[in-house]
């Protein structure tokens, strides 16, 4: 049994960066302006400044006589390579950089800045921090052992995928070899048909893999700013194949990826396209209801279409719905949101509009600096410095296989993020009318990361408290995606779970226990009692009115 924590500590993951983020976007402007904040306060304060310089050099006189004053986190995989702390040189150096950096955090904990100045300096400092470590230099000794075993190879293959990443990846690393896959080959291949098809999107029946089917389909809705192969990768990680083989009649929603000539599709256009795919589901299957699923922003778009519903009162099209990874109470604490005044959320929706869509390789471009030493340098280092290529890996193919979001969207979306709109009822109004989440009397599954540094697991707690009708929550011990595809037989997956729920995070954190294994057979077997009673397999997709249209995975998840 584990040890209780205490009831102030909530774990949080090790980011300045969240989804508003790479919705609002950060500009470059801002940035500097922090960098001349810093600049004054150093000229402001010449006593703190001279303070803590001549404690660095202090630190820095200890170093250089061979102490070693810090400890390196034994997590840090920059450093994992002995030499940082065998080599006399490179243990120095090493530890002259975390006395730089250690000092600078004191400087400005304990200088006169305000406090969200001093959560924006921190923000700017550890990105320019983590930019600087030695271990992206070409000294780093795992680039100077591969340049002699290639015997100076590396640094020509370096070079040149290096121009190749400036010509065609707008300049950042190139994360996935993209050779290794293609979508309908080894990707999103498990067997289905397109049934039916409007504007927005495509809606996929699956083939059975069962001798027996539920009544009640399930209807999995992906989040608009990515591709829904999320769910149906390799074999072993596809979701879409977990639930096909334990009976459940899965449908999927394939988003269209939006250009210029869209840039009018909001989130009540989105929401009136759902519903003639729920509507379609329940015709094709025969069932009065659907089971809907909705992961990221797919669960926001669900949540709105059953308010949406509740308002028309005809919620009885819906039975539950499972929110995965999912933000409603939009209240995210993060010190990159400090930079997000009116101006710069302004600029962001004029720039969209501007365009038609706010491009996807702009959102990973932010996601990318969301964990730049995961993201960013780690490649910098393998790709450049070691001359490898980058490795073959399904989810950052995914990852990487951008979409662009309409204009009208991206605008929905910072309002959502300004204004937190389902926190009070009427607050959000969709397809013309006002939605009340606690009026949506609907049973739900709630999932969320512990790790998560995009939909931060708290605030993903707090939106489970905004639905009506009866409430799970299950925290996992992954992040945004892993939490999602963290299948049976993993043998690091656990999760923390408690019955009560109550209205603090913490409180809850301090009396769930935690369990060993994936949570997937604890959604399945809650599923599986709301989704009516067993029939043999039809093997048949679709119907007269929603005849077979093409085989997956579709016309659009091929739209580049």
């Amino acid at each position: 049994m584990r040890d209780k924590p205490r009831i102030g500590a909530l774990p949080t993951p090790a980011t300045f960066m969240t989804a508003q983020n790479a919705v609002v976007g950060l500009r470059g402007r801002d940035l500097l302006s922090t960098l001349r904040t810093l600049a004054l306060q150093g000229i402001r304060q010449p006593v703190h400044s001279a303070r803590h310089a001549l404690a660095l050099g202090g630190q820095l006189g200890r170093v250089l006589l061979g102490d070693t004053p810090h400890r390196v986190n034994p997590q840090d995989a920059r450093f994992a390579d002995p030499t940082w702390q065998l080599n006399p040189l490179y243990r120095r150096g090493l530890q002259a950089y975390l006395s730089w950096q250690k000092q600078l955090n004191r400087w400005i904990d304990e200088s006169s800045l305000s406090a969200d100045d001093r959560a924006r300096a921190r923000f700017v400092t550890a990105l320019l921090g983590d930019a600087l470590a030695p271990s992206n230099s070409p000294l780093n000794p795992l680039v100077l052992k591969e340049l002699l075993n290639s015997g100076g190879s590396s640094l020509v293959k370096g070079l040149g995928q290096l121009i190749d990443d400036l010509l065609h990846n707008h300049g950042l690393p190139s994360q996935v070899s993209k050779h290794a896959f293609e979508v309908g080959r080894n990707l999103a291949a498990t067997p289905g048909t397109v049934v039916f098809r409007n504007e927005l999107l495509e809606l996929i029946q699956y083939q059975p893999m069962s001798e027996k089917q539920y009544l009640r389909p399930l209807l999995i809705v992906p989040p608009q700013i990515n591709k829904y192969y999320i769910f149906d990768l390799s074999n072993e990680k596809s979701f879409v194949q977990y639930a096909l083989k334990n009976d459940l009649q899965t449908f999927i929603v394939s988003w269209r990826n939006p250009d210029a000539r869209h840039r009018e599709w909001g989130l009540s256009t989105y929401v009136q396209a759902l519903e003639e795919a729920v509507d379609a589901c329940r015709s094709i299957t025969g069932s009065k209801s659907v089971n809907l699923l909705g992961a990221c922003a797919g669960g926001l778009t669900i949540a709105a279409l059953q308010g949406h519903l509740q308002a028309k009162r005809q919620l009885r099209k819906v039975a539950s719905a499972t929110y995965l990874v999912s933000l409603l109470d939009s209240q995210v604490d993060s010190p990159a949101m400090l930079f997000a005044d009116e101006q710069t959320l302004e600029a962001a929706k004029r720039r969209s509009y501007q365009q038609g869509v706010l491009d996807g390789r702009d959102m990973a471009r932010v996601f990318a600096w969301m964990r730049p030493n995961d993201l960013i340098w780690n490649y910098w280092v393998n790709n450049y410095l070691l001359g490898k290529q980058p490795p073959a890996f399904d989810i950052l193919y995914w990852n990487n296989d951008c979409t662009r979001l309409p204009a009208a969207l991206h605008g929905d979306l910072i309002d959502f993020f300004k204004y937190n709109p389902l926190t009070h009822p009427g607050g959000l109004e969709v397809c013309g009318t006002p939605i009340d989440l606690k009026k949506v009397g609907v049973d739900s599954f709630s999932v969320a990361g512990i790790n998560d540094h995009i939909t931060p697991w708290d605030s993903v707690y707090r939106s489970t408290l905004l639905l009506g009708g009866e409430q799970r929550f299950i925290l996992s011990n992954s992040g945004h995606i892993q939490s999602i595809l963290n299948p049976p037989g993993n043998p690091k997956a656990t999760f923390m779970e408690s019955a009560k729920l109550t209205g603090d995070p913490r409180a809850w954190y301090h009396d769930a226990r935690k369990h060993d294994g994936s949570w997937w057979p604890q959604w399945l077997g809650w599923i599986q009692a709301r989704s009516g009673e067993q029939r043999e397999t039809q093997p048949d997709l679709g119907s007269p009115q929603y005849p077979t249209l093409e085989a997956a995975p579709g016309t659009y998840v091929h739209a580049r």
